[in-house]
Parts: C-alpha cells; sequence; structure tokens
C-alpha cells in the first residue's frame, strides 16, 4: 500500500495551522457568550451539538457512514467522561482567564502527558524530559504568579486542570486510534456529550436572544473546523512534525484578546510562555527521537 497521502508536510503544517486559528476564533467565542450570560452548560452541548452533522458529513464524504462505527463502545465512553471534564476546565479556563494567559498555560499538557505516561504506561523518563517537565513547571509558576495579581489563581488552576486532561485524553486517543476511526472518535465524543449535557439545559436554559444564537453555532462551527482540521493534518504530516503549529495558538490568542477585548499579556506571560513553549518542543523532540531508536531496534531485531 502506498503511504504517499502521509508525505505532505507543507499541507499539513497548513492544515494545523487552520485547525489552531479554529480553536481561537472558538475561544473568543466563549468568551463573548459567557459575556453576554450564556450558562457554561448550554455553551457545552451547542458545541457538541452543532458538532454532530457536520462530523456525519466529514465520514460521508471520507468514505460512508461505517466509519463511525466502533467495537469498543466502553473505551469511548470513557473517552467522553473525561472529555466532558476537559472541556468544563478549557472552556472554564478561557472564560476565567484573558486569552493569552488561558492559551498559555494550556500549553503544558505535553509536561503532564509525561507525567502520565510515568504513571499509567510506566515508562522510563530520562534526563532530557525531566529537565523540560521542570523547565516548564517553572513557567507555569512565572505565568500563574501564585499570590500574584495580574491573573486569578482559581482560574490558572482551572487552565491546568484542562492541561491536565487534554494530556489524559490524548493517551486514551492514542489507544482508540489504534482500531477506530478519527471521525468514530469525534463523533461519539460529541453524541455521549450531548445526551449527558441535554438533562442539565432544563436546569441552566434561560430564553436566548439572536445574538446569543449566532455565538453558540459559531462556537460549533469554529470548535468543529478546528477540530476536523487539525485531524485532517495528521493524514498528511506526524504528530512530532505538525506539533509545532500548536503554539501558534499564542499568536491567535494575544491579537484577538487586543482587538476583542482590549487586553494585552503582563510581562511575566511574555517571561514564562517562551519556558512552557520550549519545554513542550523539548519533550516533542525527545519522544521522535526515541521512538525512532525503538523503530530501529525492531527493525534489526527482525533483520537477524
Amino acid at each position: 500500500m502506498s503511504h504517499s497521502v502521509a508525505d505532505r508536510p507543507l499541507l499539513a503544517l497548513l492544515l494545523r495551522l487552520l485547525g489552531i486559528g479554529g480553536f481561537a476564533a472558538m475561544a473568543v467565542l466563549i468568551k463573548l457568550a459567557d459575556d453576554t450570560g450564556v450558562h457554561l452548560l448550554e455553551i457545552i452541548f451547542w458545541r457538541q451539538f452543532v458538532s454532530v452533522p457536520i462530523v456525519l458529513a466529514w465520514a460521508a464524504m471520507a468514505g460512508g457512514m461505517h466509519l463511525i462505527r466502533t467495537d469498543r463502545p466502553k473505551a469511548h465512553a470513557v473517552r467522553a467522561g473525561y472529555g466532558i471534564v476537559g472541556m468544563v476546565l478549557n472552556f472554564g479556563g478561557v472564560i476565567l482567564l484573558p486569552l493569552a494567559e488561558a492559551t498559555a498555560l494550556s500549553f503544558s499538557a505535553p509536561i503532564f502527558a509525561v507525567i502520565l505516561s510515568i504513571v499509567l504506561l510506566k515508562e522510563t523518563v530520562g534526563s532530557w524530559r525531566w529537565s523540560a517537565v521542570i523547565a516548564g513547571f517553572a513557567g507555569i509558576l512565572v505565568i500563574a504568579q501564585p499570590g500574584g495579581n495580574d491573573i486569578p489563581l482559581f482560574g490558572a488552576m482551572v487552565a491546568l486542570g484542562g492541561a491536565f486532561m487534554i494530556a489524559l485524553i490524548s493517551i486514551q486517543i492514542r489507544d482508540l486510534g489504534r482500531t477506530d476511526h478519527p471521525v468514530a472518535i469525534v463523533f461519539w465524543f460529541a453524541v455521549a456529550t450531548v445526551i449527558v449535557a441535554l438533562p442539565a439545559l432544563f436546569f441552566v436554559h434561560e430564553p436566548l436572544t439572536a445574538q446569543q444564537w449566532l455565538l453558540l453555532l459559531g462556537i460549533g462551527i469554529t470548535g468543529t473546523w478546528g477540530q476536523v482540521l487539525i485531524t485532517l493534518a495528521l493524514r498528511y504530516g506526524t504528530v512530532s512534525s505538525v506539533i509545532v503549529m500548536d503554539y501558534s495558538n499564542l499568536i491567535w490568542a494575544t491579537l484577538l484578546g487586543w482587538i476583542v477585548f482590549s487586553t494585552v499579556p503582563p510581562v511575566t506571560t511574555w517571561l514564562g510562555a517562551p519556558l512552557v513553549i520550549g519545554a513542550g518542543l523539548l519533550i516533542t523532540w525527545r519522544e521522535r527521537v526515541l521512538s525512532r531508536q525503538r523503530a530501529a531496534i525492531v527493525q534489526g531485531a527482525g533483520g537477524t
């Protein structure tokens, strides 16, 4: 079978960049919806509800409805449970913090992924990745400034909780990806979220204005756009080759935060963010080196 479809690195980078732009636009719309009084649970419900028909259309164009079939409903249920908690924390971080700070703290996900790989996967972590973890947490402390006044500590903790969930979910998605198509993973998460969040709407829903409906529709469209494009990027490039584009989100967040909300990140964010981003890039580079070494060992063993 030809693997030429995966050999388009520039297209992969462009798709990832546009996908991250979609998530940045969604974050702006989430803050605007919250400012108008829309409840967080309602935002989450409509974010996923709007994505269901879009993902079904994606499945139809990608090869047919059989792509959403799964033999692992329990694994999808666990992924959905973690995903819902992750959405609450990540959306909460966006609501509670300025966009740039929420985005910078979300970059700590690779740091948590290293720790989870030790606890859950029993991996051995060497000095390179431990150094990245230490540098990354130093950057988090600079941004969050425990005891400082620039950003609320509770908001920082919520955003860090969201980053932890991203790391935990990434391990699950990696496992689900061994057996299920990306369309199925996105679809069943959306369906599960809609089912879980629907009863909550009876307690939090209030009549919405036309502006609020447009904001919720925009959240669903931009969020799904981001999800689809970053998934498609992995058809044409590896995670390690496109992950650098994820850090463009800080540029999007800073620019949009300035244009829409007239907020400019304090000096501490500019000092701490490079440490967190550098840690994430170092971890990604080291993972790539180790995966190549493991592949070489396997290939060498197969040739003996």
